[in-house]
């Protein structure tokens, strides 16, 4: 019983593999081209698709699976916060020169 399951494990993972390299658009493969992907994945059933993962998928935009944590509110952006700086520092500079804001 145990084999059945790590065997329908195995199609399983294969078949995502494959449906991966077909979906994923031209632009956003790396290293060889899209259908060469597909043919190593293909003929290289388990190890084609792992290598296939690490080196010719590019990490989703959207974040994906493994998502990275951004700022999730503007105070939490170190480049909005940046800005707000860079805008009162501005600010005391055109007063200081007497200069109108605009």
């Amino acid at each position: 019983m145990l084999r059945v399951v790590g065997i329908l494990l195995a199609l399983a993972v294969y078949i995502y593999f494959i449906i991966d390299v077909v979906r994923t658009p031209r632009g956003r493969v790396r290293n060889l081209p899209k259908a060469l992907w597909l043919l190593v994945v293909v003929i290289i059933p388990i190890i084609g698709g792992v290598l296939w993962f690490f080196l010719g998928r590019v990490k989703p935009e959207n974040g994906g699976f493994f998502r990275k944590r951004g700022p999730v509110a503007p105070d939490d952006d170190p480049r909005f916060l940046r800005k707000l700086d860079d805008d009162v520092w501005s600010a005391k500079m055109r007063k200081r020169r007497g200069d109108n804001p605009t």
